[in-house]
């Protein structure tokens, strides 16, 4: 299988009490990942509040969690931004050691068209030591990338790889499986629609969910992938209440606490986010009970 089939885990990055970095807490969320059966980890992706850490903090939880992971697991760096030279610069200078790949989220803010998007990508991938998997995910960048520029990228640039599609918008799934080459890879980016999009011809999902149900995550993904959809409909279910309650305060508040709950990290976050209200932590431990059976 290819090591970017199945489930990757965009991880959290936990904090102490004071919002430093806790890196103990943050080895034993990887060993706990890694236990639950994982593909591979994403490394301060955005549910890693990648936004908020300054650079030397970004290069020391790159360096710590390749350290941690000791090739157990295939491991991605997410680095992106919404400044292509400054993104181009973070990548020259990244240190590849234990990594796999990058994923890069599409520039936020800029609201660029899509032949600035094709021209940012193509800046990057001229310069990129690993292969790039793209990242759509129209609702924080406010704008998309369409099909038709994913496939043109995916065409012309043999180290772009793949995409981590958010955009639930599955008549855009529906070109970029059509016209795409053969071996890139369709990553969903949003867990309540990973089975659909493997049902459609996705190789699997990186997710939010798996942080705190690693081995439920995962193994409903192995199902879906053999083609046994009404047996991995089962997992599916189970997981639809969960992972509605992950975002409904925003990411990662949510599934940061049910870690806490589960004693792998505490649940701080860094402004501008805050932790999710008394309320909603209550249906996430209610929930987190219910699936883990604790």
């Amino acid at each position: 299988m290819n090591k970017f089939h199945g489930t990757g885990v965009a991880i959290v990055t936990p904090f102490q009490a004071d919002g430093q970095v806790d890196y103990e807490a943050l080895g034993k969320l990887i060993n706990y990942l890694i236990d639950g059966g994982l593909e591979y980890i994403v490394s301060l992706g955005t549910t890693g509040e990648s936004a908020t850490l300054s650079n030397d903090e970004r290069k020391q939880v790159w360096e710590f969690t390749a350290k941690a992971v000791n090739g157990r697991i295939n491991l991605v760096a997410g680095i992106g931004g919404n400044n292509t030279h400054e993104v181009v610069e973070q990548i020259k200078d990244f240190n590849i050691a234990g990594y796999d790949a990058i994923l890069s989220a599409s520039p936020h803010y800029n609201k660029p068209t899509q032949e600035g998007i094709y021209q940012h990508y193509k800046a990057i991938a001229e310069v990129a030591p690993l292969p790039i998997i793209l990242y759509n995910v129209p609702s924080r960048t406010g704008s998309n990338i369409s099909a038709e520029t994913t496939v043109r990228l995916a065409h012309d640039f043999k180290n772009i790889i793949g995409i981590k599609e958010a955009s639930g918008n599955f008549d855009q799934l529906n070109q970029i499986m059509r016209d795409k080459p053969e071996s890139f890879l369709l990553i969903s980016g949003d867990d309540p629609i990973s089975l659909p999009m493997i049902a459609l011809g996705g190789v699997g999902v990186i997710s939010v969910v798996g942080n705190a149900l690693p081995r439920q995550m995962s193994d409903m993904i192995r199902t879906c992938l053999t083609g046994d959809f009404k047996a991995a409909q089962k997992g599916h279910s189970q997981l639809i209440d969960f992972t509605r309650l992950m975002f409904v305060e925003g990411s990662p508040a949510g599934v940061k606490t049910a870690l806490k709950h589960l004693g792998i990290c505490g649940d701080t976050v860094r402004l501008p986010l805050v932790q999710v209200s008394s309320g909603t932590a209550e249906k996430i431990i209610s929930q987190t009970n219910s699936i883990t059976g604790k």
